[in-house]
């Protein structure tokens, strides 16, 4: 756990929940200007037979329980809702460039707990209506730069409730970059070490191309195969000054279509999905075009708030040895 030196948080506990509400509150609605998006509700879980939950890097178990009422099926507590998401706009019939936003609440139990990481998840998902001609890289750095104008907007209005706060996010340009790009400028370093030094020098950074094999053999960053198009997807950092280091506000794109989730389940040798449900329904063009991605709101709230530690800003579980550092170093956990 990084630990600043002589950390003291610039908000005591009651205005740090003051300051939650007015970052979730205020974001929230800017986003789905920005966006055209109408907030829905979302499961806490789905059926494990659907193929609805999000597989992550592949490895990260899901938590799953039965149900006696309903016997013989399996359920899954969301990792998240990328898939989802898209049913559901085909459900609401919402048309190009509109779409919905929702509240998600997920446990990955396999996280490595951290100053960013914690087993609760919570973040807003989001998905949108596009046409295959929207389906480039152009569109999709468009579309980061709104999600951008929503996050600049947000911190403007807390400042004005807290100006003792600094400003962690900058006015500068996104610095849009390829993760072969990346690796090419930084061919000695790992994924996150490149991370690292390109959030160095630009305060955010926008990394796209994350999933498949880079010319080395292997990938930026692990992508499940089923959802965002490995060409089309990316991940949204910034430079947070107070832990000297980047951190992933946003990991969003543009989803596959039939084409390029065959290509990319292959690839990942998990061909056997394509008998699911949700597999099958994009398979015989019964889904939507559509692009979409989670914003995580205790990750926001943390740079926004100036916090050392996640759990400073969301009440989650955290190892003994974990919780007495934070007491002895005034990071007070909820």
């Amino acid at each position: 756990m990084n630990i600043p030196k002589d950390y003291k948080s610039d908000l005591d506990l009651l205005n740090t929940q003051i300051a939650i509400k007015i970052c979730k509150d205020n974001f929230e609605r800017s986003l789905a200007d920005n966006l055209g998006l109408t907030r829905v509700s979302a499961p806490l879980m789905v059926d494990k037979a659907s193929g609805l939950n999000d597989n992550l890097n592949g490895y990260e178990r899901p938590i799953s329980f039965d149900v006696p009422y309903l016997a013989g099926r399996e359920f899954e507590i969301v990792h998240s809702l990328a898939k989802w998401k898209r049913m559901a706009l085909k459900q609401y019939g919402l048309r190009r460039f509109k779409g919905i936003y929702t509240d998600m609440n997920a446990i990955r139990r396999d996280e490595k707990l951290g100053n960013i990481h914690s087993v609760y998840v919570d973040q807003w998902d989001w998905e949108k209506v596009i046409e295959e001609e929207d389906r480039t890289l152009e569109f999709l750095y468009g579309t980061v730069d709104r999600i951008m104008k929503a996050l600049r907007a947000t911190q403007d209005e807390l400042l004005k409730h807290y100006p003792e706060l600094p400003k962690n996010i900058s006015d500068e340009d996104v610095f849009y970059i390829t993760s072969q790009e990346l690796a090419d400028m930084y061919p000695d370093l790992d994924g996150k070490g490149r991370e690292y030094a390109i959030c160095k020098l630009h305060p955010t950074v926008f990394i796209s191309q994350i999933g498949d094999k880079l010319k080395d053999g292997k990938p930026h960053d692990g992508r499940a195969p089923d959802y965002d198009d490995w060409q089309l997807n990316g991940d949204l950092l910034v430079w947070y000054d107070l832990l000297q280091m980047p951190i992933e506000l946003s990991s969003m794109g543009i989803r596959v279509n039939k084409e390029s989730m065959i290509e990319q389940l292959i690839k990942s040798n998990n061909s056997e999905r394509m008998a699911l449900p949700y597999h099958q329904d994009l398979l015989n063009d019964k889904l939507p075009l559509t692009m979409g991605g989670g914003i995580g709101q205790s990750r926001l709230c943390m740079v926004l708030l100036n916090k050392a530690h996640i759990g400073e800003v969301q009440a989650s579980i955290w190892p003994k040895d974990m919780i007495e550092a934070c007491r002895n170093n005034q990071i007070e956990l909820l």
